[in-house]
């Protein structure tokens, strides 16, 4: 019988610890859970609403951002979420940022608007986050006849913690987002004022010219004898 040498037992333990490596990281990512993270555009004058279907007793969280102002005004926006029968769970009128939890009382499809109706030249980006239930767990428990192992254990703990990550990263990005849109916003009226000045600026130079050389200018006056 053959033997391998050592370069091939080299190849062929690399390779089954690159295949454990892999199913290590694919159990590691946080799969896909019952969330919706939407970032769209609310024109002024202008209603967004979005449905989703829960089922009865499934806890969901919904949270909502203003992003950006596109043509100036205030980080705001009316927000309104329905249950299936039309009843308000949440309300808020004008608000920048807000989160809110609940616990579907029904089957059906649940309804959330975000309104910009009360702007009439406000242009706005809208971020959310939809939560609907938990998260799958990472090791089903559907016939197990014994405990999680080490290994398994450890990488629950660590798929939890890369969950964690990914909201820090998310709210993160949206700080960064809107601090950059304020910023841009505050260059752009910076620009407009010095422009502005400039002009004041001008004109007033201008007028202290032609005012100084009417100071300095000859004014000849005209006698006129009136005879007897």
């Amino acid at each position: 019988m053959p033997r391998l040498g050592s370069a091939q037992r080299w190849a062929a333990a690399a390779g089954r610890w690159g295949h454990r490596l892999l199913v290590l990281l694919l159990l590691l990512v946080p799969g896909p859970g019952g969330a919706s993270e939407i970032t769209f555009e609310l024109p002024d004058n202008a209603k967004q609403c979005f449905y989703e279907d829960i089922t009865q007793g499934t806890k969901c969280t919904l949270e909502f951002q203003v992003l950006r102002v596109i043509t100036g005004g205030h980080y705001d926006v009316d927000c309104r979420l329905e249950d299936p029968d039309g009843n308000v769970l949440y309300k808020e009128m004008k608000k920048q940022y807000d989160s809110f939890t609940f616990t579907a009382s029904k089957n059906g499809t649940y309804k959330f608007c975000f309104s910009n109706e009360f702007s009439t030249f406000t242009h706005k980006t809208v971020y959310f986050d939809f939560q609907v239930g938990e998260d799958p767990p990472l090791f089903p428990s559907e016939n197990r006849v014994s405990a999680l192992t080490q290994m398994e254990s450890a990488c629950v703990s660590i798929h939890e913690a890369l969950k964690s990550v990914i909201d820090y990263q998310t709210h993160f990005r949206l700080r960064e987002a809107q601090g950059r849109s304020r910023a841009e916003d505050l260059n752009t009226r910076v620009a407009y004022w010095s422009v502005g000045e400039a002009l004041i600026l001008l004109v007033v130079s201008i007028g202290q010219v032609f005012l100084l050389k009417s100071f300095f200018s000859d004014k000849r006056t005209t006698t006129t004898r009136v005879g007897s």
